[in-house]
């Protein structure tokens, strides 16, 4: 039995935090239904690097995020559609969305109407900002997030601007935190019976993650600052330069500092006054860092991580997403899962799972990325509607 087998989640979710968030359920084994305006569906069906995906509204960013679930189209803004969502919630465990705050209660679907028709539902409201609070009708989109959360404040070089992470990471911190504070609504409804309204704020769980960097200046006064790929607490610790590529090298404890000198030819550093001990290191880091790069010029950084990691010195090679989905760690696990001449796509669609595997089987997502309202017509049959009420409702616009 998969873990959240048997549980119905309706995602009412569009682009990345709210679909990410019901992408993390669906692998698990939730029954996702996504629910998506008919016409044109969830925005990120439209994004992506190949244009013509994104003319079929199944482009690369919806379908990163939305395999494994069921598309059913409603006009919820219609008295039908109303009714089919109302007899739809009955049949759910999980409500996601991701509207601005007060947008579900104009529809006459915020969490208070619906518990009535489902008592013990789990609702989850994700937002830029949270439901309440002086920013809480503010457009958000990741950027902003991550500038008003201070992440760009910590992201760069001194000598640079403040820098975005490379990826959407406060939409995808939002998602998760949506799916792990879901599922914990879930075990207490197991035994309690009682359901829960949830009110993710990606502001808040962004800067929840930043946990040393909020601690330096909470506890102890200190308000981070812009290190580039330097290492606050230790040195060295960072990406030093070879003789052929970047190397990430964390050499936090004096063993593996002493064990890297020795490594890499210069033993005589470990007992240098300016690197001899962690304060000193970090008060002369870059003295210290020009020394390791003079010694690794000599070889590539691919050899240098094998030497250093054999014997307990943590380093790395700086990778492209290609090359690191290519590799050997990342193949063995299984972590992409690939769906064969995919629906809508006609060619190939792969995926990566969730980020940690089972003893019971490792999760993955059952079916493709659904189409646009796929399942329109199934979901529709079983909540008892004839093949005449699905056709009238199709000639009126509400699917």
């Amino acid at each position: 039995m998969r873990l959240l087998e048997g549980i119905r989640v309706l995602d009412l979710t569009n682009v990345l935090a709210g679909p990410f968030c019901c992408y993390q359920l669906a692998v698990i084994g939730a029954d996702v239904i996504k629910v998506e305006v008919p016409g044109s569906g969830d925005l990120a069906r439209q994004l992506g690097a190949d244009p013509a995906l994104n003319a079929r509204l199944m482009g690369t960013s919806f379908l990163a995020q939305n395999a494994g679930k069921c598309s059913f189209s409603l006009n919820m803004k219609s008295e039908a559609g109303k009714e089919i969502f109302r007899r739809l919630v009955a049949t759910a465990d999980v409500v996601v969305e991701n509207f601005r705050p007060g947008v579900m209660q104009r529809l006459g679907f915020d969490y208070q109407a619906l518990r009535v028709i489902r008592p013990g539902l789990v609702y989850c409201a994700i937002s830029g900002f949270g439901q309440d609070g002086p920013l809480r009708d503010n457009p958000a989109y990741d950027q902003i997030v991550q500038g008003l959360s201070g992440v760009m404040s910590v992201t760069g070089t001194q000598e640079g601007p403040p820098l975005r992470v490379g990826y959407p990471v406060a939409d995808t911190i939002g998602g998760l935190t949506a799916a792990f504070a879901i599922a914990a609504a879930l075990v207490r409804r197991a035994r309690t019976g009682e359901g829960e309204f949830i009110d993710v704020s990606m502001l808040e769980a962004t800067l929840v993650t930043m946990g040393w960097q909020v601690s330096n200046y909470l506890i102890g006064g200190i308000a981070p600052t812009r290190m580039g790929n330097e290492n606050m607490t230790a040195s060295p610790s960072g990406t030093f330069a070879t003789g052929d590529g970047l190397l990430n090298i964390a050499a936090n404890q004096q063993r593996q500092f002493e064990t890297l000198c020795r490594i890499i030819g210069r033993p005589e550093l470990a007992t240098d006054q300016r690197f001899s001990h962690r304060e000193d290191r970090l008060a002369h880091r870059t003295e210290l860092k020009g020394e390791i790069e003079a010694a690794l010029a000599r070889r590539s950084a691919t050899t240098w991580a094998a030497l250093l990691n054999a014997e307990g010195v943590p380093a790395g090679e700086i990778l492209t997403v290609p090359e690191i989905l290519a590799h050997p760690q990342v193949t063995h696990s299984g972590l992409v899962k690939r769906f064969p001449d995919a629906p809508g796509v006609g060619r190939e669609v792969a995926v990566v799972r969730s980020g940690f595997r089972l003893a019971s089987g490792d999760p993955e997502p059952l079916r493709p990325p659904p189409e646009f309202g796929a399942d329109t017509n199934f979901i529709l049959q079983t909540l008892g509607l004839s093949v005449d009420e699905i056709a009238k409702l199709r000639e009126e616009g509400v699917i």
